[in-house]
């Protein structure tokens, strides 16, 4: 059976040193991450899912990232822009979300290869009635957006995944956040 994969947040203010938000270790991943998806194969993966990180210097303000953290991933800027490859062999598809939580919003778009808004739910609805429920999961923040997209996958029954050597936390590694958030879930480490 096919499985999917979720890329989480590869963008370049998370990414790169010079981002606004830089994840320590996080730029270290762009080539190891490029080289995982130039290997995907569409016969094994049905189809490739990137999350963008996507604020407006109008509504970052007051937000709940703004209590945390810069201004960061203002769309059209190059700090929104992907920091790895989109050119696989899979299917790609792209959503962009104004919060951490990939699963918050109820107006997410989630882009088909043809420009099409299919919705995220639907998306995954569709993908479960086909029994794909394997998902593997990499990118960027371990501790926030990785922990809310993996939640919201088990939420919904899927099977995951998350590639330890892919993934860079901020506070805490994927294998911390595995002991102490998904202790007794169906949740793996590549």
């Amino acid at each position: 059976m096919k499985k999917i994969v979720i890329v989480v947040d590869a963008q370049n203010d998370f990414m790169k040193e010079n981002g606004n938000l830089p994840v320590s270790g996080a730029e270290e991943l762009i080539e190891p991450i490029n080289d995982y998806l130039r290997a995907l194969k569409a016969s094994d993966v049905e189809l490739v899912l990137f999350t963008f990180d996507t604020h407006t210097e109008e509504g970052f303000p007051g937000s709940p990232e703004s209590e945390l953290f810069p201004l960061h991933c203002v769309k059209g800027t190059v700090g929104w822009e992907l920091a790895v490859t989109t050119e696989v062999e899979p299917t790609v598809f792209k959503l962009e979300k104004g919060v951490f939580d990939m699963w918050a919003e109820d107006d997410i778009r989630v882009v088909d290869p043809t420009g099409f808004d299919c919705g995220r739910e639907f998306l995954f609805e569709q993908l479960k009635r086909n029994e794909m429920i394997d998902v593997e999961v990499v990118g960027v923040a371990a501790d926030f957006c990785v922990k809310w997209a993996v939640d919201g996958l088990l939420r919904r029954g899927f099977r995951v995944t998350v590639n330890e050597s892919l993934t860079r936390g901020i506070e805490r590694q994927i294998d911390q956040v595995l002991a102490e958030d998904w202790e007794d879930q169906a949740v793996f480490l590549a």
